[in-house]
């Protein structure tokens, strides 16, 4: 049987123990973000940042994520960056699906550059279906592991 694959490329399961998802805690806020552990450091370091810098992630509110077994929404042929424990949303319910310009007054150009730190891509610049909740890991595993050295970011959770 062929591995899974999730649309950028890394490892997917529906056991999120085969790939090494696990939850860690976003420094700065009270939630936990499932993500792999290749690249955990990453996401919630940019989490981290994105809650003190662009806005608070939502306390009390289940609308901030990482791994979820599924398809990109509204395909079937393609296993969404979540299923890999590669992607992230987060406040989703003030940044739906489909809506633009979600963010407050100059953020976007913020959270390009914090996507941009981590090796991220960010889903509100995508060209067709903006989806400005959703950042996802656009590196391979070596340049993941070279950013997450570069950055000094604990790689033990």
């Amino acid at each position: 049987m062929a591995k899974l694959k999730s649309d950028n490329g890394w490892p997917a399961s529906q056991d999120p123990a085969i790939i090494g998802i696990k939850s860690y805690p976003v420094k700065g806020a009270t939630i936990k973000l499932r993500c792999a552990e290749k690249v955990a450091p990453l996401l919630v370091g940019f989490a981290a940042e994105f809650h003190e810098k662009i806005e608070p992630i939502d306390v009390g509110t289940l609308d901030s994520w990482g791994y979820a077994f599924r398809m990109v929404r509204g395909r079937e042929d393609r296993l969404s960056n979540h299923s890999s424990g590669t992607a992230i949303d987060l406040n989703a319910n003030a940044h739906p699906l489909g809506s633009e310009n979600t963010f407050a007054e100059g953020k976007a150009l913020l959270i390009i550059s914090l996507a941009a730190k981590y090796g991220l891509k960010w889903g509100g610049t995508y060209r067709n279906r903006k989806d400005e909740m959703h950042f996802e890991v656009c590196l391979t595993p070596k340049q993941a592991k070279e950013r997450i050295t570069a950055l000094g970011l604990d790689t033990n959770g």
